[in-house]
């Protein structure tokens, strides 16, 4: 009997410690697709900015600065895994180094050094991603696939205006490319999903918006229109935001 007890408390310590360990995990993932997506913004943000420089979108760009330092300060007192941290102290470097691009003057070494950050902070999110992965629900995988849309959607802007800003390497075209093919397969298995009624008028709009932003991102060697294709990407962005709260909500 007292063998019995003893083998049970031990099964409930090992419950609650790897619950505890899962909970870790989310709070992590979060923060890192949160980076991910933030990685790209502010370089998309920052190109639109040396196009108008504006003070508000100055602000905005120091906005999502602080955005990035709350996403890293989550990982770092949530983590225990040495790697991660070893990681996070590169990832925080890049992102003072980002801070102090954005209060120089503009000028195409800080642009190519953005573009070089943005990237930093991306594979390092992913590593650190993989280093604290579990098993998704299937309300889980949906929100992944709705967030991975967002983040793909600043990432083909980025490349978008990059390329325009006179760095149209093939490198930076076949990340364009990639982005786009990531969109598409991406809201495939959005589309397969059965959503509610309003959510499916929802999920058309979706599709209408991919399918002019396409055109336009396809032929833009010849027409480029860096507003109306941000407003049309933010505009899609909110409408799959709402995909995601409604999986957020149903995990």
């Amino acid at each position: 009997m007292k063998k019995i007890l003893q083998i049970s408390l031990f099964l409930i310590a090992f419950s609650l410690t790897s619950f505890a360990s899962t909970r870790g995990d989310v709070k992590v993932i979060e923060a890192t697709e949160n980076i991910r997506y933030l990685s790209q913004k502010i370089v998309k943000d920052y190109l639109f900015y040396t196009l108008y420089p504006k003070k508000e979108l100055q602000e905005n760009l120091h906005n999502i600065l602080s955005l990035l330092n709350k996403d890293l300060r989550i990982i770092a007192i949530t983590t225990k895994d040495s790697d991660t941290k070893d990681i996070l102290e590169f990832l925080a470097y890049s992102k003072d180094q980002i801070e102090q691009i954005i209060k120089s003057k503009i000028n195409n070494e800080n642009i190519a050094l953005m573009l070089d950050y943005s990237e930093t902070l991306l594979e390092g999110a992913d590593s650190i991603a993989s280093a604290h992965k579990y098993e998704f629900s299937e309300g889980e995988k949906m929100l992944m696939i709705a967030k991975k849309v967002n983040y793909l959607l600043e990432r083909v802007m980025k490349y978008y205006l990059a390329i325009h800003a006179g760095y149209n390497t093939p490198t930076n075209q076949e990340q364009m490319l990639l982005s786009i093919s990531g969109i598409e397969e991406s809201l495939n298995i959005l589309n397969s999903y059965t959503y509610p009624q309003k959510l499916q008028l929802l999920e058309d709009n979706i599709n209408e918006a991919w399918d002019t932003n396409e055109f336009y991102l396809e032929n833009s060697k010849d027409l480029f229109i860096p507003k109306l294709m941000l407003i049309s990407a933010d505009y899609m962005e909110k409408l799959i935001t709402e995909i995601e709260i409604y999986h957020s909500k149903n995990q």
